[in-house]
């Protein structure tokens, strides 16, 4: 680059020889004094042909100037002329152009006329969107001298005074280097040297602070073209100057928006859209660029924020993008994360309550000013030299996400407004992004919570089992699908095993999901066996697609259900067309039990479903899943079985290591379905902690179940449950004296409660009924009830069993008086 003063030059020319536009002259007559080269390209005729002859053989005249003459006129009188028309080519043809006719004025005040012609038929797409002469030529002020051979000047317009500050009188007759002595103009005379040798045109683009702006600095584009005479000999060059200052402005910011739409919200990520925000204004806008977001907005919680005062409070700030010219962001005191504090009169204040943008072009870092109010960011101010801001609020419907700061600080060049107006359209596209990433994460946020609320948080296992899970959704997007997995508390401390699978995937199979779960604890409460209880569910099912029938919901689920009793060992399960259960024993030998398949819930067939009952050795594996866990894109299920097992075949190691090598050995594609694994290793109570009585129905009975539950108790340690236990046992076992005509059964069981259970033959269930005050019976349940942590009933083979349990500390009883019945209360009786 050749810098002189006020004028930086490129020492390479960027000339190109251009076909599209042209240019002639002719004098106050109308005759053709001068041609080129690109004149005769665009319509046909040598300068031999023109020259000397009137210039109506290619221009057209109008009603309002039907002769050259008059159009010489016409042309005086508005000091030139400007527009689109057509001109004849020499083959006959008519080109549609941009026209430009300029008034040049010459020494004792002489006129001749400079036409600028531009073919728009034959515009190729680079010339029209980034060529300045050709695409402002009708548009933007354009100074021209034409200089002779020896390069003196011998006609100028008067728009080039105000491109360079020279006058007319000091320009004509003297070549640039006389009325400019500096480098830039030698530079220049030998462009046109050129053009005069090569008789083709030649573009030059350089930088001036011209004296109609000397504190702004100007883009200036040059075009030379040699003028010929009929002879085609040199006759001398025209140089058109453009200020094209505005234009490449307008191309640069049409660039940076046209990269905005493709670099903008790439993610769903809003912190990430922050960044790219940052990245994508630094260095094209600013040399130091902040993206600062309402606190919440990150995380898709809490309500929009509305624009202005929140209660008298702005809303609090995070910092989410940052990007400057110099190496690890020196001007920011707030890394990326961090909260930035908005100090009472500083212009973020002021655009957080307006929702207005503030542009401050020359920026005031005056002791005393709004930049003191923070000491660490006025000291970061000053050492940075920032001297011009810019600050734009990040609106979305009607919500206020946050600011966008943009600031300048080796770049001399204040920010205008149509800094700002860019400004404002790139965080407008940003905030778009932002919304829909903050909207994402609003809703991703719900679906987890459905997710955690529709699943377990933690397995009970108790006594009977001690277990572990993994939940891998295929919809990793949103968190959730149609899986699930319980593991449910029954009496006789016994718990329920079960896993399930609804079709589909996302938000709408979790919802039908937690319905199907829901169903399936009420149905557990109920004692069913698994064969009934997957009847029951698939009635349930069913029901919804009937209830949901004119709504696209999910319908159709598999699941297993297993009962396993530690007192006996024994699980009896069932499946609905779902993955068999895998069984390891303690030696880590694998199986899949034989277990019948039974048709998926919902499909309403109406094959009843079958149950297995299997004994486990104490330490078994035993593993319920989906088929997301064993089936894959490239894989039978037998390969997904076998995989699984031999993850699952290593006793020594925890359930949690179980479970991720379990899921570790889904290969590494992505799953196509929710995974879900449930792990249980069994355990058994001993038979010390159980004790079973068999006991005549007869009045003996209840005597003698007292003492020996005594007994019991005080062998185990637990005399402190004495009372409360002799006499819900007097209360069960009398009921079943009084309902069966069979032998009865006491069982206590030792474990994590003390449970009471008398068996009887008697296959029907307690009835809910009021006692009223003058009956005499049917009240002994409800001191069951006041007495136990809870009680309840299950159907067995040959009649039923009622139940109880206590906690082992006992906690103070409530109960009233025994003899004192309570008005209105609800009982149980049989």
């Amino acid at each position: 680059m050749i810098s002189t003063g006020n004028v930086t030059l490129s020492n390479q020319s960027d000339v190109h020889e251009t076909s599209e536009s042209a240019v002639a002259m002719f004098d106050e007559y109308g005759t053709v004094v001068a041609w080129t080269q690109a004149a005769e390209r665009l319509v046909g005729y040598s300068a031999g042909d023109v020259v000397g002859r009137s210039a109506s053989l290619v221009l057209p005249f109008s009603g309002e100037a039907p002769t050259i003459s008059a159009f010489v006129e016409q042309c005086r009188a508005q000091n030139g002329w400007s527009g689109t028309t057509a001109v004849r080519h020499r083959d006959g043809r008519e080109l549609k152009i941009n026209l430009r006719i300029s008034m040049l004025r010459g020494q004792d005040g002489t006129v001749r006329w400079l036409i600028s012609v531009t073919d728009i038929g034959t515009l190729s797409t680079e010339a029209a969107n980034g060529s300045v002469r050709e695409s402002l030529l009708t548009r933007a002020p354009i100074g021209i001298v034409v200089r002779d051979p020896e390069l003196r000047c011998i006609w100028v317009n008067d728009t080039m005074e105000r491109h360079d500050g020279i006058s007319r009188d000091q320009r004509l007759g003297r070549r640039f280097t006389d009325a400019r002595p500096d480098a830039k103009a030698e530079a220049v005379e030998a462009v046109m040297r050129q053009v005069l040798h090569s008789g083709t045109t030649k573009v030059h683009q350089y930088r001036m602070w011209p004296p109609t702006s000397p504190r702004r600095e100007h883009t200036m584009a040059a075009s030379f073209f040699c003028l010929q005479d009929a002879d085609g000999q040199a006759l001398g060059v025209c140089t058109i100057n453009v200020d094209v200052t505005e234009s490449r402005r307008a191309l640069e910011r049409l660039a940076i928006l046209s990269e905005a739409s493709t670099r903008l919200g790439s993610t769903l990520d809003v912190m990430q859209t922050s960044q790219e925000l940052a990245d994508l204004a630094m260095p094209l806008l600013a040399d130091y660029v902040i993206v600062d977001l309402e606190q919440s907005v990150p995380f898709g919680e809490g309500s929009p924020v509305r624009i202005g005062p929140m209660d008298g409070r702005l809303p609090a700030l995070r910092r989410a993008g940052l990007a400057s010219i110099h190496q690890g962001v020196p001007e920011s005191p707030w890394m990326r994360g961090e909260p930035v504090p908005v100090t009472p009169t500083s212009p973020v204040t002021s655009v957080l309550r307006t929702g207005k943008s503030h542009l401050e072009a020359i920026l005031d870092t005056a002791p005393g000013t709004w930049i003191d109010e923070d000491p660490a960011r006025a000291q970061k101010i000053r050492e940075n030299s920032m001297h011009s801001l810019m600050v734009v609020p990040i609106r979305a419907r009607r919500a206020l996400l946050g600011v966008a700061l943009f600031v300048r600080t080796e770049d001399p060049m204040p920010f205008q407004e149509f800094d700002l107006l860019l400004a404002e359209e790139l965080v407008s596209r940003a905030a778009m992004s932002m919304d829909n990433a903050r909207q994402y994460a609003r809703e991703h946020t719900a679906a987890l919570a459905l997710q955690r609320n529709l699943l377990p948080h933690r397995l009970k296992g108790g006594t009977a089992v001690e277990a572990a899970s993994r939940y891998l959704p295929a919809d990793m997007d949103h968190g959730v699908g149609g899986d699930w997995f319980d593991v449910i508390p029954l009496s006789g401390a016994r718990v329920a095993l079960v896993v399930g699978d609804v079709v589909g995937h996302g938000i709408n199979a979790a919802a039908t999901m937690g319905r199907l779960r829901t169903a399936v604890h009420t149905l557990a409460d109920m004692e069913l066996p698994p064969d009934e209880l997957l009847s029951h569910l698939d009635d349930t099912v069913q029901r919804m697609a009937e209830e949901d029938a004119d709504a696209p919901a999910v319908v159709g689920a598999t699941c297993v259900y297993a009962v396993y009793d530690p007192v006996t060992r024994k699980c009896t399960m069932a499946r609905a067309g779902h993955p068999p259960p895998a069984i390891i024993d303690p030696q880590g030998r694998v199986t899949f039990p034989d277990l019948p398949a039974g048709a998926p819930l919902g499909i309403g067939l109406g094959a009843p479903f079958e149950a297995v009952e299997l004994e486990l050795p104490e330490g078994s594996l035993l593993a319920l899943y989906t088929d997301g866990l064993i089936e894959t894109r490239d894989h039978d299920i037998d390969v997904g079985m076998e995989r699984l097992g031999a993850a699952l075949a290593q006793p020594g190691r925890s359930l949690e290591d179980l479970c991720t090598l379990a899921t570790e050995t889904i290969p590494g594609q992505e799953p196509c379905d929710d995974v879900t694994l449930l792990l249980v290793r069994t355990r058994s109570i001993s038979p010390a902690q159980v004790a079973i009585w068999t006991l005549p129905s007869d009045e003996t009975a209840v005597h003698s179940a007292r003492h020996m539950a005594a007994c019991q108790l005080a062998e185990w340690g637990l005399e402190g449950l004495e009372d409360a236990t002799k006499l819900i046992v007097s209360e069960l076992v009398t009921n079943a004296v009084r309902h069966s005509t069979s032998q009865i059964g006491l069982r206590l069981i030792h474990h994590q409660v003390l449970t009471c259970e008398v068996f009887d033959t008697n296959a029907d269930s307690p009835q809910l009924r009021r006692a009223r005050t003058t009956d005499e019976n049917g009240r002994g349940l409800f001191l069951v009830g006041q007495l136990s942590r809870r009680w309840g009933a299950r159907s067995v083979s040959g009649g039923k069993v009622v139940w109880a349990e206590e906690d082992l500390t006992p906690a103070p009883s409530h109960a009233p008086a025994i003899g004192t019945p309570p008005a209105f209360e609800e009982q149980l009786a049989y």
